[in-house]
């Protein structure tokens, strides 16, 4: 069985899906793009301030499911522009500390609503 993961600490889906499902000891998170909860809209300011957002959806979705950032092992970033790797990755240093999840990153064409960064993780509980 599964069971759909909503907190309204963060972006309500912007299309047909759940902001995470937990199946047994495992959280699937979709991906969190930099939108303000209270509003929906995407937070102003530079990749380091959209990256930012990010990862706090991340996190209120993560204790929403009972979790903290020390059981997510895999975190995939998705970027609109490679050049802003560095940039990202100092916020992401920043945020999981000496935690460090598995990793991908990917260059992608574009992400909804304009956003500049999309993360997306898997937590084991």
């Amino acid at each position: 069985m599964s069971e759909v993961i909503f907190t309204d600490k963060a972006p309500a889906a912007v299309g047909p899906y759940s902001q995470a499902i937990k199946a047994g000891n495992v959280v699937y998170c979709s991906g969190q793009i930099p939108l303000v909860p209270e509003t929906g809209a995407l937070v102003e300011g530079d990749i380091k301030a959209q990256a930012e957002q990010s990862l706090k959806n991340v996190k209120a979705v993560v204790t929403e499911a009972g979790a903290d950032l020390t059981n997510i092992v895999k975190t995939t970033v998705y970027l609109v522009d490679m050049a802003d790797f560095g940039a990202v990755n100092e916020v992401y240093s920043d945020f999981f500390g000496d935690h460090k999840p598995a990793r991908s990153c990917v260059a992608v064409k574009e992400l909804p609503k304009g956003a500049k960064v999309e993360v997306e993780v898997l937590v084991v509980l």
